[in-house]
């Protein structure tokens, strides 16, 4: 009996504390303002040439003379290496004559081809006799061509004894040395032996690996800032040339090779340096911007909701009750009528939450595969060119603004003291980097957004009241009931927030 009495006085203290109030929602208040966004990527890379260049030549023997040393500023056809030009020469003194020889050849099969057609013509030889003839002729003929091209390869690669660079550019590798033997890429099966390598320096490539997450961000033609470790304090600028379409996987991220060309007409980069790279994503001067920590999606909208001590369902109905969607993601076209009351053609909502009129001849369809490719990255075709002029106004078409980039439109919800009280909000966000993001619709300056505590705390106050219901629930029904009724009694009573 005095056992029970014990468990009863525990229940009713932890009844007695389900009947304290509730502590008030914490959050802060955060004004709307203007402020400046700057998104960029980072990433790791390597000095390129831009342009390399393997020589070999097509002569074969012992190089006698290597007239160029790593390193250096070579003008295109200065003389780099001379190789013996004997064999060489054997070869077109032997080219040379053998083509005495097959014009000989042609000389005869000619004389005796005009004999026999004199004698044919008679009747003289029969018609197998002169057929010899004339294919003794084609073939003294082609003998000639064929003498004459094996002087000429010849003669090509007695002057290939002296390698002459082939561009104006820096001598990067050299990879023979005087009286060494090569040989040439048109007579052997291995592709010859390579002479040096020369690069122009003049502009330099970075191949550097972005994350996938921030390749969607990436397209040709952005900026990009390059450092290296040998010149800290002079950032180089360079251009997105070109994203490559395979990804590599490194320890399990994936990541996609971009490439950063950079004008070195100072000289300064070095082939092999190691580089850290910034792309500039994009920038907003002066625009409206909110915190990231008060975007709210529809996921967790409930859990800020209870937080603020508003009911979930009531937050769904006023949020299903806004205006309808112009996020950025969304595209519609609707009927409208001209001002004589008949229709006036298909409209559009354009990504940045514009109605447009579609021009003449112009679908949906055709819009939104612009739109995709803007997305992407990749450049309109011509025809798609000419729609974007009907849809600024300049092909007598539709009035419709030139169409931006949304790559970095969203849609959130947030919540804003407005009348005193919290209040759901839908708004489409631009770009955003790691703390705030901009603002395109939804919010005017001077609203002032709600930075609520994550939804963990939520969580662990819902886990401790299931706890003490628990509890107040074994076989005291009495009890139950009344901590339910205290429970719903703090409900109703109207939360006050702390900014």
């Amino acid at each position: 009996m005095r056992t029970r009495t014990v468990i009863l006085g525990l229940v009713l203290v932890a009844a007695g504390a389900c009947k304290k109030p509730l502590p008030a929602p914490v959050y802060q208040a955060v004004p709307v303002e203007k402020r400046d966004i700057i998104v960029s990527a980072q990433a790791s890379g390597a000095i390129q040439p831009d342009t390399t260049v393997e020589v070999k030549s097509q002569a074969s023997g012992e190089i006698l003379e290597i007239k160029v040393e790593s390193g250096q500023l070579v003008p295109r056809g200065q003389l780099m290496v001379h190789i013996d030009p004997r064999i060489p020469k054997n070869n077109v003194d032997q080219a040379r004559a053998n083509l005495d020889v097959a014009e000989a050849k042609l000389a005869n099969a000619t004389a005796q081809k005009q004999r026999s057609d004199e004698l044919y013509k008679s009747q003289s030889i029969t018609q197998t006799e002169h057929d010899q003839a004339v294919l003794d002729f084609a073939t003294a003929k082609a003998g000639v061509v064929s003498a004459q091209v094996n002087l000429q390869n010849a003669q090509i690669t007695l002057d290939q004894s002296e390698v002459r660079a082939p561009i104006t550019g820096t001598i990067i590798e050299l990879d023979v040395e005087r009286g060494q033997v090569i040989s040439s890429p048109t007579s052997t099966v291995g592709g010859g032996t390579v002479l040096l390598k020369m690069a122009d320096l003049n502009r330099v490539q970075v191949v550097t690996l972005v994350d996938e997450t921030d390749i969607g961000k990436i397209s040709p033609g952005l900026n990009a800032t390059v450092t290296v470790d040998a010149f800290p304090n002079h950032p180089f600028q360079g251009t997105v040339l070109k994203i490559e379409p395979q990804a590599t996987t490194q320890q399990n991220v994936t990541m996609f090779p971009v490439r950063v060309r950079i004008e070195n007409r100072e000289g300064l980069l070095k082939p092999g340096m190691n580089t850290e790279v910034e792309i500039h994503v994009g920038r907003r001067e002066g625009v409206l911007a909110i915190p990231n920590a008060a975007l709210r999606t529809q996921k967790d909208v409930g859990s800020a909701a209870m937080v603020l001590g508003l009911s979930p369902d009531e937050v769904q109905r006023q949020l299903a009750a806004a205006p309808a969607d112009t996020s950025p993601s969304a595209t519609r076209t609707t009927s409208t009528g001209g001002g004589d009351g008949k229709p006036a053609g298909n409209t559009m909502t354009t990504p940045d939450g514009r109605v447009i009129q579609l021009p003449a001849g112009v679908t949906e369809t055709q819009v939104k595969a612009i739109f995709a490719k803007f997305r992407s990255g990749e450049t309109p075709t011509p025809a798609e060119r000419a729609i974007l002029q009907k849809l600024r106004g300049q092909g007598g078409g539709g009035q419709a603004r030139p169409v931006t980039d949304n790559r970095f439109g969203a849609r959130y919800i947030v919540f804003v003291m407005r009348q005193g009280r919290p209040t759901p909000v839908q708004v489409n966000t631009g770009l955003t980097d790691l703390d705030y993001s901009e603002v395109k619709s939804g919010l005017n300056e001077g609203d002032s957004v709600l930075v609520l505590p994550s939804a963990s705390l939520v969580q662990s106050q819902q886990e401790f009241k299931d706890r003490i219901g628990r509890m107040t629930g074994g076989g005291l029904p009495g009890l139950r009931q009344q901590s339910s009724g205290t429970q719903a009694g703090a409900a109703a009573r109207p939360s006050t927030g702390r900014p």
